[in-house]
C-alpha cells in the first residue's frame, strides 16, 4: 500500500470515527423509529375554554409554567391573526378554565412560545405579505404573566439576517443563566440559524446555515435544554433533532424522534418530540417526504436516547391530524397544540 493509500484509509477511517460520535450522546446512536412502542395514553379530547366561547384557529404553541399551569396561544381563530381583534395569548389551569388572555393587536402568526422559569411569557411572530400586517412580525416578545411586555428582539416588519433581525423566528428559548437562544426561519427562503443573545439582548453569536450538513439546520423549528444545559434543536426539514452545546458545537444527530415540530423537555430529561408532517405517500422531493417514520408523540431519555413511548397520528396518511406543539404537565398529562385540526388536544393515562 503506497503512502498516499494509507492517509487515505486513516483518513477516511477518522471520518467514520467523527460522524459516529457525532450521531451520539451518552454511547447512544442514531436509529430510524420502529412505530411500535407502547402508547399508554388515551385517545387525545379538547382542551381548554377560549375567550368569549370561541374556537380553535391554528395552534402550534404550548408549554407548561413553573406553577403548573398552561400556556398557548391561537392564531385568533384562524390560521392568522392580521387584522383579527382577539387575544392570541392564552394562560389555563390544567383542568382547561381560562385563567388569562392578551396580545391583541399584536401580531401577525404567533409561532413559538416558551414558559421561562421565573413564568415569563416568550412568543415569536413571524411575517407578514398583508398590508395590514407589515408594521408587525419578525420579532421575539418576552411578557410578564400579565401581559406587560418586557423585552422585545429584532425590528417590527423587517426580515433581515443581521445581530438584531430575524426571518421568520420559530422558537425561542431561555437557559438557566438568562442568555436567550431563537430559532431563526421556517423554510428554504427564509433564515436556517440558531441566534444567540445574553439576558439583555445583546447578541452573542449565530451558527447553522441552511443545508443538511452535520453543523447544518434547515427549518429549524423548536428549542428545548436538558438539565446539563445542551440545547436541542428540532431541525425538522432534515428529519433529525441536533444537540448543541451553548456555544454552537455538534454533539448528536438523532433521526429516531422522527420529523420534530415541537419538543418538550420533561424535568427527569425526557424528551418528548411531536412529528406532524413525516409522510411517505408522496413524492421524494416533495414536503415532509420521510418513509418509514410515521407521524406522532415520541419520548424517550436523553440519557440513553431510546425511544420507549408513541402516541400515533390517528390519521396516518395525508395532511396532519396530530399535534404540532407538545407539553406535559407534572402530572404526566400531555398536551398536544394542533395547525391542521386547530385544536388543542389533552392525553391521559389508559
Amino acid at each position: 500500500m503506497s503512502q498516499r493509500s494509507r492517509v487515505l484509509v486513516v483518513t477516511f477511517a477518522f471520518s467514520g470515527l467523527a460522524l459516529l460520535a457525532s450521531a451520539r450522546l451518552f454511547g447512544q446512536a442514531s436509529y430510524a423509529p420502529t412505530n411500535k412502542e407502547p402508547n399508554p395514553f388515551q385517545a387525545g379530547m379538547s382542551f381548554g375554554q377560549l375567550p368569549d366561547g370561541r374556537k380553535w384557529g391554528s395552534t402550534a404553541g404550548v408549554d407548561l409554567a413553573p406553577d403548573n399551569t398552561i400556556w398557548a396561544y391561537d392564531r385568533c381563530g384562524a390560521n392568522s391573526c392580521v387584522d383579527s381583534k382577539v387575544d392570541p395569548i392564552l394562560h389555563f389551569d390544567t383542568s382547561g378554565k381560562l385563567i388569562k388572555a392578551f396580545g391583541a393587536g399584536m401580531f401577525n402568526f404567533p409561532h413559538g412560545l416558551h414558559v421561562d422559569k421565573d413564568g415569563n411569557v416568550w412568543v415569536t411572530d413571524h411575517g407578514s405579505n398583508a398590508p395590514t400586517g407589515k408594521n408587525r412580525g419578525q420579532q421575539v416578545f418576552k411578557f410578564d404573566p400579565n401581559g406587560k411586555v418586557l423585552m422585545t428582539l429584532g425590528k417590527a416588519g423587517v426580515a433581515g439576517s443581521g445581530p438584531d433581525t430575524f426571518n421568520q423566528p420559530s422558537d425561542v428559548l431561555v437557559a438557566p443563566n438568562g442568555d436567550i437562544f431563537v430559532a431563526d426561519g421556517h423554510g428554504p427562503q427564509t433564515n436556517a440559524r440558531i441566534v444567540k443573545f445574553d439576558k439583555t439582548g445583546k447578541f452573542i453569536k449565530e451558527w447553522g446555515g441552511h443545508g443538511s450538513g452535520p453543523d447544518q439546520l434547515e427549518g429549524p423549528h423548536a428549542l428545548v435544554m436538558d438539565s446539563k444545559g445542551r440545547l436541542f434543536v428540532g431541525d425538522r426539514t432534515n428529519n433529525r433533532v441536533q444537540v448543541f452545546d451553548q456555544n454552537g458545537k455538534l454533539l448528536a444527530s438523532w433521526k429516531q424522534f422522527g420529523r420534530p415540530s415541537g419538543m418538550f423537555m420533561a424535568g427527569n430529561d425526557v424528551l418528548w418530540v411531536t412529528d406532524s408532517e413525516s409522510r411517505e405517500d408522496n413524492k421524494p422531493e416533495e414536503y415532509g417526504h420521510n418513509p418509514g417514520v410515521n407521524r406522532g408523540i415520541r419520548w424517550g431519555s436523553v440519557n440513553d436516547g431510546k425511544v420507549i413511548g408513541y402516541i400515533p397520528d390517528p390519521k396516518p396518511t395525508g395532511g396532519s391530524s396530530i399535534s404540532e406543539g407538545v407539553a406535559v404537565d407534572r402530572q404526566g398529562n400531555v398536551y398536544g397544540a394542533e395547525v391542521g385540526p386547530r385544536d388543542m388536544k389533552k392525553y391521559v393515562k389508559k
